[in-house]
């Protein structure tokens, strides 16, 4: 959806780093509390992967293989720095929400029905004009 690069880029050795590009897009839509945990969603991965086996464990294969090329579990240092980031609750929650929608036949609401929420968190100035996608 954000790139041309296929679906199963991790079995490639690429790292799109969907989550920078993600955070790039709605930039000039959303406030810092919303693009913060886009932006980390890889990092919360990682993070998750650190401070629990179980989390780690449950990975898809894919998603082991993509969390080697995105730099595999954060050290304790980098956990203790990632702990300390504006959003930091907000970051990690995002990413369990998304590991829920991965479950397959899961009932999940319509696009439509979050109206209400995505504008609410619009930026007063958020301007809908086409954006040039960067290169991955």
């Amino acid at each position: 959806m954000l790139h041309d690069l296929g679906e199963n880029i991790a079995e490639q050795g690429i790292d799109a780093r969907h989550e920078e590009l993600g955070a790039w897009l709605l930039k000039d839509w959303f406030p810092e509390e919303i693009l913060q945990p886009i932006r980390q969603h890889v990092a919360s991965k990682r993070y998750l992967c650190r401070r629990n086996t179980q989390y780690k464990d449950g990975l898809s294969p894919s998603s082991q293989r993509s969390l080697q090329l995105q730099g595999g579990p954060m050290t304790e240092a980098e956990a203790v720095a990632f702990e300390a980031l504006p959003f930091f609750d907000q970051c990690v929650r995002l990413r369990l929400y998304d590991d829920m929608g991965k479950v397959p036949q899961m009932p999940t609401a319509t696009i439509e029905s979050y109206e209400p929420l995505i504008r609410r968190f619009l930026r007063p100035d958020a301007s809908f004009a086409a954006a040039e996608v960067p290169s991955a």
